[in-house]
Order: structure tokens, then C-alpha cells, then sequence
């Protein structure tokens, strides 16, 4: 297989909440020790690169290993592995398949088929390789965030169909196992976190370039200032820069503990202020709504039993999770990807340990 090539699970492939689950120990301690143990859940929801090799015929050509990976945050992956592996006070979820599969950070399509549908027509408009807004019907996207051709469209309706069926029917193997999984350790977590009292958060762990993709593989267009992240990590909780309420909207994360996490992760990472920053440029996805709009619920439950619960979203710099090696392979032209760097992937999960350490003592 050269650089090139696709990377793909096998055809048939069924994952198991085992297989996507990690935390200290793993072997020797059993998760139920574990959920007694930890009070945050880190969510990977984009860690996943590897394509199902059914779908793998519904692609563009020009899709390259590349294009496939950086369409993914799987330099998240080796980041929250580690720190599973070093910290008893967390657990992590994976999602074995890549976004494009659908993305479990955008709401549930009510219709696939539409929803697609709608997506095409639009990309068919802009026309190929030209901007487009794809709001509204982007969990699965027939292009890139640099709008380049991912999926090829469909050349009838009974195509789109069957694409479409296709792709419910490998999620189902995968994606479905992890927001199975994520959903039943959240109320696992809650029901711990109820009988005792304390505090659990939820953590949704992402990365972003602040650079996006040429057609040859160079990830080195700069995006928009607007679209930037700070130099290191956006802390997000749907509020405003200081973590406080955006009018009526609600917040995920109370905002004095936002701002605490943030100061922590500023600490423990030796960052300036700048490079930690809340709800600068993304505000927090899916993810965090449905956990935030669940915590809610409880709400008065909680404060009867001395309980606690906050959504987040960390949207790390990809450029800092990569390390200036790897990133500067990825800036010049080419069609695979980079080995994590092992040395520089453990120092950052060590900091990530710091951090939250030094924000439960704050």
C-alpha cells in the first residue's frame, strides 16, 4: 500500500463498547472501578481516521490519505489514549470511524436521504471545488472543509438511496457503538455522581489547523482571523469570551469554572493568557448541548444531593497537538499523513493530567 492509499477497517468490521472505551489500567481494573473513580469523561468523537471498506466506493479518487486524515482530529486520539492511560480520574470514549461516516457533533439528520440530498444540490450549485454552505446538512458532507470533492455525488435518486443506506448501515457498527457507549457512561456517571454528591463533567476533545488543505496536500492556506484558534486550546461552553451567558442562551459549563479550567490548563501547559481562551472562535457543538440540556434536567436533583455537572469542549490548536516536526511535514505538498510523535504526545497528555488536577484544587 503506498502513502497514498486510503486507510480502511475491514469490511464486516463490528466494534464493541470495549474496544472503543479506555482508562487506567485497563485489564487490571474493571470500568465500574474505573466510573468509582473518575469524575470527567472525555469524548473523542472525531479521533477516528480509518474509512469502513464498504463505503470506500462512494468516494472521490482524489481523496488521498491526506485529505482523508486531516478531515479527521485524529492527532486527538494518541493525545486522550495517553492520558487515560497516566490519570485514574478519567475515562475516555473513542469513536472508531471518521466523521464523514456521519458526524456525532452535529445534530442527528431526521432524514438522511434529505438531508443529503439537499447537501448535494447545494455543492452542485456552488459548483465542484467552490465554496459552499453546507449549515443545516453537514452530518455527512460530500466535501471537505476545504471544499474539496469527498464524495462523489450520486447519479440517481436509487443511488442516492442506497449511499445512503450504506452509510446508516456501517455507523451503525461503529459510530452508533461509541454514542451508544458515550450516552450510557454519561448516566452511568450521573447515577455515581448522584449517590455521592460531587462533581462530573463531560468533555468533548477536539482539534482544528488554523491552516486548511491545497488541492496537492499542502496544509498551509491560513484560514480566516475570525476562524482562528488561540495558540493553544478553545475552552467552550456556548457563552461569550469570558464564559458567561450569550442572552438567553443557555451555558454549558458555569462560567466561574470555565474560567478556572481555563486558568489551570494555562498553568499546567506554562501558556500565556492568550493561548487559552473560552468560546473563541467555536462556541461548542453538539455534544456539549445534549449533555448541557441533560445536566438541566437534573438540575434541582443535583442540588439536593450535593451534585454537580458541566459540559465542555476543548478545541485544541492541531498545530500543538502535531508539534512543529509533524507540522511542518504536513505544510509541504503530499498525499499521507505523519506518525504522532511519542515523546511530545506523552509531555501534552501529562499537562492535560496537570490541568485538571490543578482545577479540582482551584
Amino acid at each position: 500500500m503506498d502513502e497514498a492509499s486510503r486507510d480502511l477497517i475491514p469490511a464486516g468490521t463490528t466494534f464493541t463498547a470495549d474496544d472503543v472505551t479506555w482508562w487506567a489500567g485497563k485489564g487490571e481494573r474493571s470500568l465500574d472501578q474505573a466510573i468509582a473513580e473518575a469524575d470527567v469523561l472525555v469524548s473523542a468523537p472525531h479521533a477516528g481516521a480509518a474509512i469502513p471498506e464498504e463505503l470506500d466506493r462512494f468516494l472521490a479518487p482524489e481523496f488521498t490519505r491526506r485529505l482523508q486524515y486531516d478531515y479527521t482530529d485524529v492527532s486527538t486520539s494518541a493525545v486522550v489514549r495517553r492520558w487515560a492511560e497516566i490519570d485514574p480520574r478519567v475515562v475516555v470514549v473513542e469513536n472508531p470511524h471518521p466523521r464523514m461516516v456521519r458526524d456525532p457533533n452535529r445534530a442527528r439528520p431526521a432524514s438522511l436521504v434529505d438531508d443529503l440530498r439537499e447537501a448535494f444540490d447545494r455543492v452542485r450549485t456552488a459548483g465542484r471545488g467552490n465554496r459552499v454552505d453546507l449549515g443545516g446538512v453537514d452530518a455527512i458532507r460530500p466535501v471537505t472543509f476545504s471544499f474539496f470533492p469527498l464524495i462523489e455525488p450520486p447519479t440517481s435518486d436509487a443511488a442516492l438511496v442506497d449511499l445512503a443506506a450504506a452509510f446508516e448501515d456501517v455507523a451503525d457498527r461503529g459510530l452508533g457503538v461509541y454514542e451508544r457507549t458515550r450516552d450510557e457512561l454519561i448516566e452511568r456517571f450521573v447515577t455515581r455522581t448522584m449517590a455521592g454528591g460531587g462533581t462530573f463533567t463531560t468533555l468533548s476533545f477536539h482539534d482544528t489547523m488554523n491552516t486548511t488543505t491545497r488541492i496537492d496536500g499542502a496544509v498551509d492556506v491560513p484560514r480566516e482571523p475570525a476562524d482562528r484558534l488561540p495558540g493553544m486550546v478553545a475552552l467552550s461552553n456556548r457563552g461569550d469570551a469570558n464564559g458567561d451567558r450569550r442572552g438567553d442562551d443557555a451555558v454549558t459549563m458555569d462560567p466561574a469554572r470555565l474560567r478556572s479550567l481555563a486558568a489551570a490548563h494555562r498553568m499546567a501547559f506554562g501558556v500565556p493568557d492568550g493561548a487559552v481562551q473560552c468560546n473563541q472562535p467555536y462556541l461548542g457543538s453538539q455534544e456539549i448541548i445534549r449533555a448541557g440540556a441533560r445536566f438541566a434536567q437534573l438540575a434541582n436533583d443535583a442540588a439536593v444531593h450535593g451534585a454537580t455537572f458541566d459540559a465542555v469542549q476543548a478545541e485544541f490548536l492541531r498545530e500543538f497537538l502535531l508539534g512543529d516536526a509533524n507540522t511542518a511535514v504536513l505544510r509541504a505538498p503530499g498525499t499521507g499523513w505523519v506518525t504522532p510523535d511519542a515523546a511530545h504526545v506523552d509531555r501534552i497528555a501529562h499537562a492535560c493530567r496537570d490541568a485538571w488536577d490543578a482545577y479540582r484544587a482551584a
